[in-house]
């Protein structure tokens, strides 16, 4: 007898910029319960945009992904939208900032916040 084995795809890549620079943000507040939360949102100029923010717990349905201590955190609504994709810390010409690369998305937006699938 066989078993059937199901395929799940790891839901989110971190890269070390961006494990580096969410560990450092959670020394500086002192805090060991941040977790960058990673989520997608109606709007911007392709119809779905990005959005980060720290968070000190988890809400009912999200997912957890730790790197090397980082806690970055994915709601269930954002979920189906983020699977596969790689959350980098850029450092460059338009600032400092973190910034998801979705194999998912048809389009993107010019400066790379929002997409459409």
């Amino acid at each position: 007898m066989t078993s059937a084995v199901t395929f799940v795809p790891k839901p989110l890549f971190v890269t070390p910029s961006a494990v580096n620079k969410l560990l450092q943000l959670v020394e500086e507040e002192s805090n060991p319960d941040l977790c960058l939360r990673v989520y997608v949102t109606g709007g911007g100029c392709s119809g779905f945009q990005y959005g980060f923010d720290f968070s000190e717990e988890l809400q009912e349905g999200d997912t957890l992904i730790e790197e090397q201590g980082a806690r970055f955190v994915l709601d269930e609504l954002s979920y189906p939208y983020l699977t596969g994709s790689t959350v980098d810390y850029v450092e460059g010409l338009e600032g400092a900032r973190f910034i998801i690369k979705n194999p998912n998305a048809s389009t993107t937006c010019g400066c790379g916040s929002s997409f459409s699938i």
